[in-house]
């Protein structure tokens, strides 16, 4: 009688709900997934010379291996954003991730260079739809306050580590492997990040009914594709030939489509008024400019290493660790900079000391010595590179409305890989039509010197526009 009563009272009890995963268990996936996103942008650089070797690629070429990433990722990043917010984070983080660690296959196992950039392309999609979700997840496993503050410090740790990590990692991977493995890696790290998610992820979101704007994802990022093709024609056909005019045309049509629908379309991937508040225009101007000039930078230091100064992938991966930590050290300091200086003066600092490190490093030579040639330049390069973002990011989100903070910062990060994908392509033809075809050590350093020379007159614009039309101080919204 006693275990019946006691087997009815079990019963008129409530189901307890199923315990939500710890919450640093929940930030440790979605690091994970950023992880990969950044680890991915820099890992691939070191292979580029025996990705060419092995599938005979061009040099004009070579850069839509970074390119082909980097279009789809800031093309489609807003567009990501905004599904994770209609649609659930944890959808469309896997969703994301999977995409991801399918096109990382598949791009490990081409046999020509149009699958491998195909592959790159998908890459890209998928760290575009993964990316956003990332950070929403974290804020949403953690309570707001310091516990979160936290959090987000270890997610932008974790992505700074990524992009530190990336070179060596690359190298070390061709040189005891082979290039296919910079790629194949994210293939077993992907499986096990998308398992743990699905087990332990909880869906959130926050959608109003908007609709996606997915015909405005198309045209610009057909638009940056089709530019970005039409400038790496003009090394090989010129400015005025067919071949050249006919797809710079067509790019500036699909990029003017891009702003006709979204100055009509009722949810806009990227609303046209914001950029009549002047902090968000001019930050985004002058990260569009920064980006076209310092995205280069990892490409060219690549090529120099290995290709002029013979360094093997692992070597030359090693040799800019003090590079990619430059970075990490500018964006710590920039914040104590910016309560003493304010936030535009430390962007026109960061700026302008990036410009000193790339005016050095154009004056490189085909025999040039490791702490001169590369480590100290490099080290100006990224240390400025640290120092402007933080600010710049800072003063564009002061000028949008608090609903809107989301968005200004996913403009901020599109403008920087946009200006960084048009930058690759003007600056790799700039340097292969230096180079003349001549694959001596002598005349690749004069097509890599021209870039860095370059890069430096567009920094210098930079440095114009930030003095001439960021705001003085961050406004309070």
């Amino acid at each position: 009688m006693t275990a019946m009563l006691e087997a009815a009272e079990v019963a008129r009890r409530p189901r307890r709900p199923r315990s939500a995963p710890p919450a640093w268990l929940v930030v440790a996936l979605a690091c994970a997934g950023q992880f990969l996103v950044v680890l991915d942008v820099s890992v691939v650089n070191v292979a580029l010379p025996s990705m060419r070797a092995d599938l005979a690629m061009s040099e004009s070429g070579l850069q839509w291996v970074v390119n082909a990433y980097s279009i789809a990722f800031a093309g489609f990043m807003l567009l990501g954003g905004r599904a994770g917010d209609l649609y659930g984070r944890k959808r469309m983080f896997l969703v994301g991730l999977g995409l991801f660690t399918a096109a990382s296959l598949a791009g490990g196992l081409a046999q020509g260079d149009a699958q491998l950039l195909i592959a790159r392309a998908v890459q890209g999609l998928g760290a575009a739809v993964l990316a956003p979700a990332t950070l929403t997840i974290v804020t949403s496993a953690v309570p707001e306050g310091a516990a979160r503050a936290r959090a987000i410090a270890t997610w932008t740790a974790v992505g700074a580590g990524g992009g530190a990590a990336g070179g060596f990692v690359g190298g070390l991977l061709v040189d005891t492997l082979s290039w296919r493995w910079v790629l194949l890696i994210n293939v077993p790290v992907g499986a096990l990040v998308l398992l743990g998610s699905l087990l332990w992820l909880t869906e959130s979101r926050s959608g109003d009914g908007r609709r996606l704007d997915l015909p405005g994802a198309l045209l610009v990022t057909g638009g940056l594709a089709v530019l970005a093709y039409g400038i790496s024609q003009t090394e090989a056909e010129g400015w005025t030939a067919a071949a050249t005019l006919l797809p710079l045309a067509a790019g500036l049509a699909l990029v003017g489509s891009f702003l006709l629908v979204e100055s009509r379309t009722a949810a806009p991937l990227m609303p046209l008024g914001l950029l009549r508040v002047r902090a968000v225009a001019s930050a985004n101007a002058a990260m569009f400019l920064s980006g076209s000039a310092m995205f280069s930078m990892w490409y060219f230091m690549t090529l120099y290493a290995q290709n002029v100064l013979r360094y093997s992938p692992l070597a030359a991966g090693a040799a800019l660790i003090p590079t990619s930590l430059a970075i990490v050290l500018g964006s710590k300091l920039a914040p104590r900079f910016m309560r003493r200086l304010g936030a535009r003066w430390v962007a026109v600092l960061g700026t302008t000391v990036a410009v000193a490190g790339f005016a050095w490093q154009s004056t490189m030579t085909a025999d040039g010595a490791y702490v001169t040639a590369i480590m100290c330049p490099g080290i100006l390069m990224m240390l400025g590179a640290g120092l402007a973002v933080t600010p710049l990011a800072s003063l564009a989100t002061s000028g949008a409305a608090p609903g809107e903070a989301g968005l200004v910062s996913g403009l901020v990060n599109t403008s920087r890989t946009m200006g960084g994908s048009l930058g690759l392509a003007v600056l790799s033809t700039l340097a292969a039509a230096r180079t003349g075809g001549v694959a001596s050590p002598e005349a690749l350093t004069e097509g890599y010197a021209l870039a860095f020379r370059v890069g430096t007159g567009v920094l210098l614009g930079g440095v114009a526009v930030m003095l001439a039309w960021l705001p003085r101080k961050i406004s309070a919204n």
